[in-house]
């Protein structure tokens, strides 16, 4: 071999060796974090199922206790949670000995105070599973089964940023009527042979009352927050007008999301990338009524966006609401651990998953298949948006690292 073709296949060789050495150092801290990711995914699935087990590990501390301590500015609960089932069980079973009519807000609720004091917030059933809500995306009553299944999404997908929720019986005549506030109680009616009540909200009617079955009504109750975490409520930067022909910047602006990248708490911080992993839940459940969202207060933008009334969804299951996803598709951009959880739970495994998670609750089986089947292919959909993104953008540029300690100190 001639000396300048020896010159040209070691200058090739260098190159090569260069590059490669340039490649493994630059990916060496990302498939560290992909092999956490992967770790974190399967701790997940093995601890799905949530059996409603009254024991605790510390018996000094009551469930409420318990579920107060796990919240901080990241996260409502921790990854590891081996006292979860004892808090749902409380809240499916302890007294109660308080009820009222519900927070502001335009939905039917009740506030009930639980035997230590624990406040929960009880949504009852007014549709059948396999019912489908017609029209607008945000059509419809609340769906107490919703909220059910969307917590246990939030588990999946490893958020961990929507309160406790679990389905419960109780009985109207015995359990609520004798400790009812007279706001409450004057909401009462009976309806044939079944009790109903219609509380007090924007769009509470005596003439649309939720109904028992007899004395037995059905729905779900979500924790409250610790009173030590105060709420602060911000409007979403994708919120629809909610008024017929009158659009939202976002909804005709294609550049809209270089503006919300200028205004604070969205030009720093996670806050931005909270919003897409909300859009990314709202979309799989179905829920295009997210016109504002609850933060913990005086955190500028450092806390998380915590996935609250989340009854707007599983309406129908033949829906795809696109625009539900326009934060993901104007923004492009997407944490890595949450594109790595979607990619995980490809090929029927969030289906799957989601089923084993609710197969424990009360009121199970909280959803119909046909709403099932559509998380599996809205998650299609969202794979292929991300892909969009990426081959308009590159990997480097949609694939945001953002992966910040969760301290329980």
């Amino acid at each position: 071999m001639k000396l300048k073709q020896r010159v040209v296949l070691l200058a090739i060789l260098l190159v090569i060796f260069i590059f490669t050495k340039v490649f493994l150092i630059d990916n060496l801290d990302t498939s560290a974090a992909n092999r956490e990711d992967q770790r974190a995914f399967q701790r997940m699935l093995s601890g799905l199922r949530v059996a409603l087990d009254p024991r605790l590990e510390h018996t000094l501390q009551s469930p409420w206790e318990i579920a107060a301590q796990w919240v901080v500015p990241r996260e409502v609960y921790p990854e590891d949670t081996p006292e979860m089932g004892a808090v749902m069980h409380a809240m499916t079973t302890k007294k109660i000995v308080k009820a009222d009519v519900g927070y502001k807000g335009t939905q039917l609720k009740a506030l009930l105070i639980l035997e230590g004091g624990q406040k929960v917030v009880f949504k009852p059933k007014r549709y059948a599973r396999d019912y489908i809500v017609e029209g607008e995306p945000y059509a419809g009553y609340d769906r107490h089964n919703a909220e059910v299944a969307a917590f246990h999404l939030d588990r999946i997908l490893g958020f961990r940023r929507a309160p406790l929720v679990v389905g419960r019986f109780v009985n109207l005549r015995t359990e609520i009527k004798p400790v009812a506030t007279e706001q409450l109680l004057g909401t009462f009616m009976t309806v044939g042979n079944n009790t109903c009540f219609y509380g007090k909200c924007y769009y509470c009617r005596e003439t649309e009352p939720a109904c028992a079955d007899g004395d037995i009504m059905e729905g779900s109750v979500t924790l409250w927050l610790p009173d030590v975490w105060p709420l602060q409520k911000h409007r979403h930067p994708w919120g629809r007008t909610y008024r017929e022909g009158k659009l939202a910047r976002w909804e005709y602006d294609e550049s809209y999301c270089d503006a919300v990248k200028k205004t604070s708490p969205y030009d720093s911080g996670p806050r931005l990338l909270d919003i897409i992993d909300t859009a990314i839940f709202d979309y799989l459940i179905g829920n295009a009524d997210r016109h504002h969202y609850e933060s913990f207060q005086d955190d500028e933008g450092a806390s998380m966006l915590i996935l609250l009334d989340n009854a707007k969804s599983f309406g129908n299951p033949a829906l795809d609401e696109r625009s539900i996803l326009a934060p993901l598709y104007q923004c492009c951009i997407i944490r890595v651990s949450t594109w790595n959880r979607l990619n995980y739970l490809k090929n029927g495994v969030l289906k799957s998953a989601l089923k084993t998670a609710m197969s424990h609750d009360p009121i199970s089986p909280v959803l119909s298949d046909p709403h099932l089947d559509a998380l599996d292919q809205r998650l299609l959909s969202i794979l292929a948006t991300v892909k969009q993104c990426t081959d308009q953008f590159g990997p480097d540029a949609v694939l945001v690292e953002d992966r910040m300690t969760l301290s329980h100190l």
